[in-house]
């Protein structure tokens, strides 16, 4: 069965194939045709680019694409405001971000960009704000158990003499991505996927962290913090994000480090 199909709206104009990355198609006399479509990852370069509509891939289908142009584009200083604006959240309303807000959120993450189109990232929501006080229990045991403790003692007193909690930071909800074990770009994707998810958050009235102490603790090999999510033993966990409401307002884009580039002519 074919996976490519072309209309008599086709030109030959050849940009489907001149954008394929990974070179599945030729020209041929009614346009362009397939050379190895066992190659096709799925990426939708050839339909989306495509000026006529004339092309349809089985693996990413015409019907699914939504036309760029139907969208304003930011001009420079709207995209720097909305990527300046975005801020790590560490205060948060006592209020759980509804499920169908939430999984708008991570939808979005899905769409990222990804090594070879290989995507490959699950996510775990957890809505349940005890269970999260349980993992920071557990988060802390560990961290007091292991070869880092030094570098994180500030965050032992916090939580054990102060009462605070330097895990989640108080947030209701948590977002995890997960991978399989043997995945090759696990990592990557992830952080590709939560970045996505992060910037999108605003607009829905969000504010996200990275939870990097919980992460680094998850990952390890035979974690009980897996076991506590009901995480598979096939998976591994490659990123988390807290979300939940922000309790406060910031009201000034902070500036970072001097640029620091080199040119190579």
């Amino acid at each position: 069965m074919s996976l490519i199909t072309v209309n008599e709206r086709c030109i030959k104009c050849g940009l489907c194939i001149e954008e394929c990355p990974v070179y599945v198609l030729k020209m041929g006399e009614k346009g362009p045709e397939e050379v190895a479509s066992t190659n096709c990852n799925a990426c939708g370069h050839c339909v989306a680019i495509c000026p006529n509509s004339a092309i349809d891939n089985e693996k990413a289908p015409l019907a699914l694409q939504v036309d760029a142009n139907d969208f304003p584009k930011l001009n420079p200083h709207q995209a720097e405001y909305f990527l300046r604006s975005r801020r790590s959240i560490r205060n948060y309303h006592d209020k759980s971000v509804p499920r169908e807000i939430l999984a708008e959120l991570v939808n979005i993450a899905r769409l990222a960009p990804t090594a070879s189109n290989s995507q490959g990232i699950s996510y775990v929501i957890i809505e349940n704000k005890q269970l999260l006080e349980k993992a920071a229990e557990i988060t802390i045991q560990m961290i007091e158990n292991s070869p880092v403790r030094h570098l994180l003692e500030a965050a032992i007193i916090g939580y054990r003499e102060k009462g605070l909690d330097p895990v989640f930071r108080g947030a209701p909800n948590l977002i995890i991505a997960v991978a399989d074990k043997n995945f090759p770009f696990a990592k990557n994707n992830a952080v590709s996927c939560l970045t996505y998810l992060e910037l999108f958050a605003p607009s829905l009235g969000l504010g996200t962290c990275w939870a990097g102490i919980f992460e680094h603790f998850a990952s390890i090999e035979n974690s009980p913090l897996t076991n506590l999510f009901n995480i598979s033993e096939e998976k591994t966990v490659v990123g988390a994000v807290m979300v939940g409401y922000p309790k406060y307002k910031y009201m000034r884009l902070v500036d970072r480090n001097s640029l620091d580039a080199t040119y190579i002519i």
